[in-house]
């Protein structure tokens, strides 16, 4: 384990010493001279070869860095086009006589070689100019490259934060109605405070300790979902028909944690607990492989509410929509159905594989 765990940080300081700029850009050209040595090499001297390639190469680079450092900033990204490839044109036209002309003073004793520089001065233009226009090129894919990325860190990072705030609001949202509920009981000296003292005890475990993750089993999900349930109808009494089903295979299928409770908060707040003597909160989950469809619904008062946050903004389902476009984009179906009786929620989310 040692060794491995020193192979991996052996090739994470390898990794972060190559991609630094100066040293790929001079990989970059140790390997550019190679191909240039070794396409030029006609039964002539090597060091004379390499010697040649290498005052090539610094003309080369000469206007690659030219290009790189002055033109492009300056003009190419201020969108200034026509001056910016005026000025390439004319570094190119400027550069290839002083390369000519160094090689030209190097074949002194070469003159049949002196007269081929002459003869090609369009052709050295040209090349020029191409390994000029190949460095913009690559700096355009290479800042699109790095901007993309950015922009998906940026992109994740506010995400993240934004779900954190989401989720900060739905468990203190929850935990203040059950606060409520358990004074209300110790007002009465029920008895059945000490047990919804322990169910809310096991809830908070869960809220404090799983939900910190992005994803939890959905098998703790429907636990907690339980747990709530109990605490309610200990709270609602047996006038209140309160149902809860599973269907499926509730395997190693994993969920964003608290997915449904502003479902189940808005049934008991909105529905039973309306000053009505007998309601009903049915709900339903159904698993098939990594789909998991929701149905909820519960019966209504006769007379509504003044203010109902279900249609006004409410804290619960104002998250829930925001979470799932977050978590699960294109990968949910919402459909609320409000009739004169009932309110109905069927949702289906495709889960992570």
């Amino acid at each position: 384990m040692d060794t491995l765990i020193g192979k991996n940080k052996q090739l994470a300081r390898m990794f972060s010493f190559i991609t630094r700029r100066v040293v790929y850009h001079s990989i970059f050209w140790l390997l550019l001279l190679a191909l240039m040595t070794i396409s030029e090499r006609n039964g002539q001297a090597f060091l004379f070869t390499v010697s040649n390639e290498l005052i090539n190469l610094f003309f080369y680079a000469l206007i690659v860095y030219f290009n790189l450092l002055y033109l492009i900033p300056n003009y190419l990204t201020k969108k200034r086009f026509l001056t910016y490839c005026a000025l390439l044109i004319a570094a190119a036209m400027i550069i290839t006589p002083l390369k000519v002309l160094a090689l030209y003073l190097k074949f002194s004793n070469y003159p049949q070689a002196q007269a081929n520089l002459l003869n090609n001065m369009n052709w050295y233009f040209l090349v020029t100019f191409l390994i000029a226009g190949s460095s913009t090129i690559f700096k355009i894919i290479t800042d699109w490259a790095r901007h993309l990325r950015e922009k998906q860190e940026l992109q994740t990072q506010t995400m993240q934060s934004e779900l954190r705030f989401l989720k900060s609001q739905i468990n203190p949202h929850f935990l203040f109605n059950t606060l409520n509920n358990l004074y209300a009981l110790t007002l009465k000296k029920s008895d059945k405070a000490p047990e919804i003292v322990l169910k809310l005890s096991e809830m908070m475990r869960y809220m404090l300790y799983e939900c910190n993750e992005k994803r939890v089993p959905l098998s703790k999900e429907i636990n907690y979902i339980r747990n709530y349930l109990d605490l309610e109808r200990l709270r609602q009494g047996k006038n209140m028909d309160i149902h809860f089903e599973v269907e499926g295979e509730v395997q190693d299928q994993k969920i964003a944690p608290l997915m449904f409770i502003p479902f189940l908060e808005n049934s008991f707040k909105h529905g039973l607990s309306n000053h009505i003597t007998t309601g009903f909160v049915n709900m339903k989950l159904r698993v098939e492989n990594n789909q998991v469809h929701f149905n909820i619904e519960n019966s209504k008062p006769d007379t509504p509410p003044r203010q109902d946050s279900r249609r006004s903004g409410g804290i619960g389902l104002v998250n829930i929509h925001r979470r799932l476009n977050l978590l699960y984009p294109n990968q949910y179906q919402l459909d609320i159905e409000d009739s004169p009786k009932s309110y109905a929620v069927n949702l289906h989310i495709n889960l992570d594989n």
